[in-house]
């Protein structure tokens, strides 16, 4: 069976360095524009890895209005929900509510899901606890007493890795099915790939789908540093001199309906999920196949998923982390689908960083755009093809995809793939 125009996108939203708009991001990507840049929030300038992707020059209030709700939320809660409300506003699901008698406003309610996606717990979750326990000087009983005198009591609910769900759920009464998704690098990705879900089965007639992430912080940068996974400089993917990845920060989110549901209230689509895949390779917390096999299954299930052929594929947004052995064994996974002729591939973390997170769904917002504008952006720090890679149709400048549909890959650590596919839509 064909899911081919099951679901439909009606909505997307996104803030990261490189902008606060999808529209800002899209055009710091086709100017070639970067904003990795040296890290600022505490002084790198000793340190081995130097850059990171910021989002500067915006307030907590610019991004969620409501103050007191700053202090019951963390940095990375803040940018997902400036990024679903951003979805959600663009999709008219407010608006076309408020035309409802209340009957079937409270049905519409309960009918929209919220499906979030995090990369889980930061080290700084753990900061307010530093004064503490340098103060105790190793007692635990001075610890205990202390306590509640010394770390702020909303600590635990700052933290909670479902803020975003939650926050979301009670800002615009949505009450239908949700889930929280901790699952590192592809969580926001997969918070696509399960929103669609829950519509295909009729779970719900509609769902926001959001990735949120801020890596930004010393501890994190350290440790991926010296599991030599950090770029000195900045991000080649699929380059002959890439080195490792750069961080960014940031949140992305789309609005998915039934399409059924959708034609009812005639929104503007701008898009059409087709299907999705994920398979892990069942290895090491930070191994990779280096013949891309779990890639490549992630894949075949898209296409299977969305009962397509790879011939189908116009172009591939690849996951591009600039590290060597992920890039390898992305290409290695690209050439046992697709064969030697594979369609136009990018990548866009070099532009904003690597979101963790956040980074599948920017990468799905940033594909739709693409398809919208039939332009395959070119990888602007791409200088020369590794000759020890699969060749790629990798380039610095634009490309034309070969047809509407787009192919966006995501990986996480413990070898995990996910695929996603969608569509332009035709007005």
């Amino acid at each position: 069976m064909s899911h081919a125009s099951d679901v439909c996108i009606t909505g997307a939203g996104a803030v990261c360095g490189a902008g606060r708009t999808v529209d800002a991001i899209w055009d710091a990507i086709v100017c070639g524009h970067s904003a990795i840049a040296p890290i600022s929030r505490w002084d790198s300038s000793e340190w081995p890895a130097r850059y990171a992707a910021e989002v500067t020059n915006i307030d907590s209030r610019t991004l969620v209005e409501d103050r007191k709700l700053h202090k019951l939320i963390s940095r990375t809660d803040l940018f997902g929900l400036y990024a679903a409300d951003g979805a959600i506003m663009q999709s008219g699901l407010p608006a076309y509510r408020e035309t409802l008698p209340p009957e079937a406003a409270a049905h519409f309610n309960d009918r929209c899901g919220v499906f979030a996606g995090s990369g889980g717990g930061n080290y700084q979750n753990n900061y307010d606890f530093f004064p503490l326990l340098s103060m105790a000087g190793g007692s635990i009983e001075t610890f205990g007493r202390e306590l509640q005198n010394s770390v702020n009591p909303m600590w635990l609910l700052r933290n909670l890795p479902n803020n975003v769900l939650c926050h979301i759920g009670i800002r615009h009464n949505f009450r239908g099915v949700n889930a929280c998704i901790t699952q590192q690098c592809v969580g926001g990705a997969l918070a696509v790939a399960e929103a669609a879900a829950a519509l295909r089965v009729g779970e719900a007639d509609r769902a926001v789908a959001v990735g949120h992430d801020t890596p930004l912080e010393p501890e994190t940068v350290l440790h991926y540093h010296r599991l030599g996974l950090m770029s000195e400089d900045t991000l080649r993917p699929f380059d002959a001199a890439r080195r490792g990845t750069i961080f960014g920060e940031g949140a992305a989110a789309v609005v998915l309906e039934a399409s059924a549901q959708a034609r009812n209230r005639q929104p503007k689509i701008l898009g059409e999920f087709l299907g999705s895949g994920c398979a892990t390779e069942a290895a090491g917390v930070v191994e990779v196949r280096a013949d891309g096999e779990g890639l490549a299954r992630a894949i075949q299930l898209a296409l299977d998923d969305a009962s397509m052929s790879s011939d189908s594929v116009g172009f591939i947004v690849a996951h591009g982390n600039g590290t060597r052995a992920s890039d390898a064994s992305e290409a290695a996974a690209i050439h046992r689908v697709f064969g030697s002729d594979p369609p136009p591939v990018t990548a866009f973390k070099w532009a904003f960083g690597h979101l963790v997170a956040a980074s599948g769904t920017l990468d799905l917002v940033m594909a739709l755009r693409a398809l919208k504008s039939g332009i395959v952006p070119g990888v602007a720090t791409f200088r020369a093809s590794d000759p020890d890679l699969h060749p790629l149709p990798v380039s610095a400048d634009p490309q034309k995809p070969r047809s509407d549909v787009a192919l966006v890959l995501s990986r996480g650590f413990a070898a995990m793939n996910l695929a996603l596919l969608v569509r332009a839509h035709e007005d």
